[in-house]
């Protein structure tokens, strides 16, 4: 009887492994049914037309990364929510291929969408955009308004066409950021501070109600350098005098008060905009260049996505034995795995070390974006970065809009440091933050006690004061990290300490300056250090591919973004529910910053080299 029992027992349990088999391979195949009849009625491949003109619309900003995890990237393309984001590289492959494509008669800025970005990678794309102009094609820009990036790639097409309702507002640089001291000290919040570097103005928005001298130094001559860089682009993109966009700003209320209060009619007194038309009358001259036909109501157009989705297809090749591979880190730096728009320090190391473990990379390019973050992951990323560097083939970092602390810290050991010239970098210095709540508490009547083992236990409880130990641990932690950035500069860039030192202090540099204290090697875009990586790594012009290294998708994310692709033209989810303005969503923000920063950054020690260089 036992025997029969077992027996059962034992076919019974294969019984249900096997319906569970079936059950999944049902599952798999009704998968694979659904991806074929969504591929059989979903569009195919984008329509290449004999004639055209390029569309360049970004949406959002423009970045060196798309952030966010890629599944939710693709439910969001599926629910049809609007891009926030749109890479700089997209557009510049778009526009080099277009340059010799005959298919590709013109290319049109359409900006209104744009929403912000870097000095330098607008520099970067404008470059693009002047190269083509150079093949012998139009470039015109058309928009309702422009602001103050709009119009700097604006300002480099042919032609400006803007609505008669529209405006251009050219306004320079600005930094202004919330100080929180008041307002902590209300709440009876203590909020322990521990920097080194005068300059090293992250921790102040808790610390002061008011921007510091050494603060107001750097951020002055930061914004006079980007200032200064714009203007000389913008006026001689059109022709203007060097002082025209610095009378434009400052003289603002004299000139609309002399065209009687329109804004569209003075950009165009002023020179800033070629006509004044409508939207019907912008696109009767785009037809006209791009198509002769005039029963045509419209002209042929593709944007940048879907004539890169056309040329990829027409121009796939053989993975070559040679290849240049780039790893872009964009975001704040954290600790452990992290999605991309961060930079991972263990994600990260796993790519440089993909590449150091594939033979056919011969160079390693790392583009940074990054205003920096924990000062552990930034060294995990070093440590990975150096690994590569001992097998004998070259690394070299290309700064985009910010490489600051932290991205320093991961640029710093590079064979060669490229950077634009309006790249924000430097920021060599160390803080850290840590709040307690006993008083806070008080004011509640709140009390806490107890006891611990040894004297350290319980002085790092935030709802108990500082201990003087701890508090004195950490001053020692944090010059210690200071001694080894400068030392670590020092050795990489063969300076003196005292030197580099004297450039650090936390203090922010525009790329042109941290040239000549010897912070960066070379000025150039992406595609100057890709091109200087290949020739330290003895390659040819023609014989490496360029390999953008990413995190691997699951199967899942996989499965999403096939879905993604064929399902987005036909499923929009519209999302309903309330929604906070706009102008409270802003002070919501601003009054939730210190503390939002502080819950993102997760160094092990809550040790950061960070720099706050958000500028607007």
């Amino acid at each position: 009887m036992n025997a029969l029992r077992l027996m059962k027992s034992l076919l019974a349990g294969l019984w249900r492994a096997l319906d569970g088999v079936r059950k999944a391979l049902h599952l798999v195949f009704l998968l694979f049914f659904v991806i074929i009849l969504l591929a059989s009625v979903a569009p195919n491949e984008p329509r290449m037309p004999r004639e055209a003109a390029l569309i360049i619309a970004p949406q959002g900003a423009l970045v060196d990364q798309l952030s966010g995890d890629p599944f939710e990237r693709a439910m969001a393309k599926i629910r049809g929510i609007p891009r926030s984001e749109t890479l700089l590289k997209d557009l510049i492959d778009a526009i080099r291929e277009a340059r010799d494509d005959d298919r590709i008669e013109a290319l049109v800025l359409q900006l209104d969408a744009m929403t912000g970005s870097g000095l330098s990678k607008l520099q970067e794309l404008s470059g693009e955009i002047v190269r083509f102009k150079e093949g012998g094609k139009r470039v015109i820009a058309v928009g309702d308004t422009f602001n103050r990036n709009q119009y700097y790639l604006a300002a480099h097409a042919d032609e400006i066409y803007m609505s008669p309702m529209g405006a251009v507002l050219i306004d320079g640089y600005s930094r202004f950021q919330p100080y929180y001291k008041s307002a902590i000290d209300s709440l009876y919040i203590d909020f322990h501070v521990w920097t080194v570097g005068e300059y090293k103005s992250f921790v102040e928005p808790i610390t002061r109600d008011d921007m510091s001298p050494e603060d107001r130094e750097a951020t002055e001559v930061l914004l006079g350098a980007l200032w200064e860089a714009y203007q000389a682009d913008v006026t001689a993109a059109r022709g203007f005098p060097g002082n025209a966009l610095q009378r434009f700003a400052d003289d603002a209320v004299e000139l609309l008060r002399d065209a009687g209060g329109d804004t569209a009619q003075m950009a165009l007194d002023y020179g800033l905009v070629d006509e004044l038309l409508g939207r019907d009358q912008m696109r009767e001259r785009l037809k006209a260049l791009v198509t002769d036909d005039e029963n045509d109501d419209d002209y042929e157009r593709i944007d940048h996505a879907d004539y890169l989705a056309a040329i990829r297809v027409e121009e796939s090749e053989a993975p070559a034995e040679n290849k240049i591979a780039v790893i872009v880190a964009s975001g704040p730096i954290l600790d452990g795995s992290q999605p991309p728009g961060t930079v991972g320090g263990d994600s990260t190391a796993a790519m440089i070390r993909s590449a150091r473990e594939d033979d056919d990379v011969k160079a390693l390019v790392l583009r940074v974006d990054s205003p920096g973050g924990s000062a552990f992951a930034s060294e995990v990323i070093l440590r990975e970065l150096r690994a590569f560097q001992e097998t004998d083939r070259p690394f070299i970092a290309s700064m985009s809009s910010v490489a600051a602390s932290g991205g320093y810290w991961i640029s710093m050991g590079a064979d060669e440091i490229w950077a634009s010239p309006t790249t924000i970098t430097g920021s060599i210095g160390v803080g850290a933050a840590f709040p307690t709540f006993s008083r806070s508490l008080d004011q509640l009547g709140v009390n806490v006690d107890g006891l611990g083992t040894t004297t350290l236990a319980g002085q790092a409880n935030p709802l108990r004061e500082l201990g003087p130990e701890i508090n004195e641990l950490i001053g020692l932690m944090i010059q210690n990290t200071y001694d080894g950035f400068i030392g670590r500069v020092a050795e990489f860039r063969d300076k003196d300490l005292l030197e580099v030192d004297a450039v650090a202090r936390g203090r922010v540099w525009v790329a042109t300056d941290a040239q000549v204290h010897g912070l960066v090697d070379e000025l150039g875009d992406l595609a100057d250090a890709i091109a200087s990586s290949a020739e330290l790594a003895g390659l040819e012009e023609d014989d490496y591919q360029i390999e953008y290294v990413q995190r691997e998708l699951s199967v899942t994310e996989m499965i999403a973004l096939q879905f993604a692709r064929i399902s987005a033209p036909l499923v929009r989810v519209v999302s309903v529910g309330p929604s906070v303005p706009a102008v409270f969503q802003t002070l919501l923000d601003a009054a939730a910053e210190p503390f939002r920063l502080f819950e993102l950054l997760n160094d092990p020690r809550d040790l950061y080299l960070y720099c706050f260089c958000d500028i607007r």
